[in-house]
């Protein structure tokens, strides 16, 4: 019986999908495994006996991923769950601004008294009248899940759309329209677009990577959007360029105090993945990542662990291994398995950055000799007897 806690309120639709060998937890410290949205976990202790942290959304900075990593700790997110709402916003605040829509519905407010609204609206809607976004150029830094939705539904409306990815996917770049144009330089994206929207993590390369050197660069008149990250903007900077008239609108789904009501800025209360249907597809894609690392060891979607699948465990054992990416782990492995007379029928060795996953399919369930003699080994993290 595997037991989960929730730091945050998930989706019942995805919770349903935990079978009958699961049980919800009020207590942290009896959980295998972690459901969690926007709560911070940096101060937490962990529990000893926690195996994985699913984060129902993208982003996981509230979450310590090293200390995770170096407790054993798997961190899952769900990468593309919420893209589609997130997209549609995103496509929202292009719209508000090329044309000041919540201006013109602001006016219309103060102006209820006017018996005659509908006559003096003909004289101020070319206030609020704008442009159209059908023959701009737009930049979109990050053609992963959801910039790839962007870009296509930009070409939808008429949009001449360049996309800036070193690191595109295989499967981002073939649901990719091919109208979209992939440069091969940020800079490019800076010089030639009317919009820009970033959709990058947050990673000490991208921190305020929209900056005054970045925006000096940019269009007389550019539009800037930043649903993925505040602090991929520096901000302070952001708003010297909308004094200036650099930059003609910000339009940004996190607020805070430097942007909140500030001219030039469109706030969103960070609506972008809130939809029903993002939180009921993040919460199950959530639960189905943890079920299957808990139940067979397979990690998919993992930010501090690498991507592995040995599919269902056939044999008498299955082991997984959390260490160090260094040499010759796999030597100490197999040697104190080859001691006990233990034959290794399946093995994967996968790493991401500084830390390594082996997992092992043997003949012989592993002893409790075994796991204390492989915890022992230097540069061993955690050692999880899965069957």
């Amino acid at each position: 019986m595997f037991k989960y806690h929730c730091l945050n309120p998930i989706s019942q639709i995805g919770l349903v999908n935990f079978t009958d060998n699961y049980e919800a937890t009020a207590d942290i410290a009896d959980a295998d495994g972690v459901l969690v949205r926007s709560a911070s976990m940096h101060e937490m202790e962990l529990p000893e006996k926690l195996l994985a942290v699913a984060r129902a959304g993208a982003g996981v900075n509230n979450i310590p991923l090293d200390k995770c990593a170096e407790a054993g700790i798997v961190v899952f997110n769900t990468p593309g769950a919420n893209a589609n709402g997130v997209k549609e916003l995103v496509i929202a605040g292009m719209l508000m601004a090329a044309r000041d829509v919540v201006g013109g519905i602001e006016w219309v407010k103060a102006n209820t008294d006017d018996a005659n609204i509908a006559k003096t609206a003909e004289k101020e809607k070319k206030n609020f009248a704008g442009t159209e976004l059908f023959g701009k150029k737009l930049g979109i830094i990050g053609l992963g899940a959801i910039g790839v939705k962007v870009a296509n539904t930009a070409r939808h409306f008429g949009m001449e759309v360049y996309g800036y990815d070193p690191y595109v996917s295989v499967d981002a770049a073939w649901n990719l329209s091919r109208d979209v144009k992939h440069v091969l330089n940020v800079e490019d994206i800076y010089r030639t677009c009317d919009y820009i929207t970033i959709h990058v993590p947050l990673l000490d390369s991208t921190k305020g990577m929209i900056n005054k050197e970045s925006i000096a660069m940019m269009k007389d008149g550019v539009v800037i959007l930043n649903f993925a990250r505040d602090l991929l903007a520096n901000e302070a900077d952001v708003l010297e360029g909308l004094k200036s008239g650099k930059i003609r609108k910000y339009v940004s789904d996190f607020p805070n105090p430097t942007t909140a009501g500030q001219e030039g800025c469109i706030v969103i209360p960070h609506l972008g993945a809130s939809t029903e249907e993002s939180e009921d597809n993040c919460a199950k894609m959530a639960v189905k990542e943890m079920m299957e690392y808990l139940e067979n060891g397979n990690i998919a979607n993992s930010v501090n662990y690498p991507a592995c699948d040995m599919g269902v465990c056939k044999q008498a054992g299955r082991v997984a291994i959390f260490h160090k990416n260094i040499a010759n782990m796999i030597t100490k492995f197999t040697a104190i398995f080859g001691d006990e007379g233990i034959n290794i029928t399946d093995m994967t060795n996968k790493s991401k950055g500084e830390y390594a996953y082996t997992m092992m399919d043997v003949e012989s369930p592993a002893t409790a000799e075994m796991v204390e003699k492989l915890a022992a080994i230097d540069g061993v993290f955690r050692v999880r007897v899965v069957k």
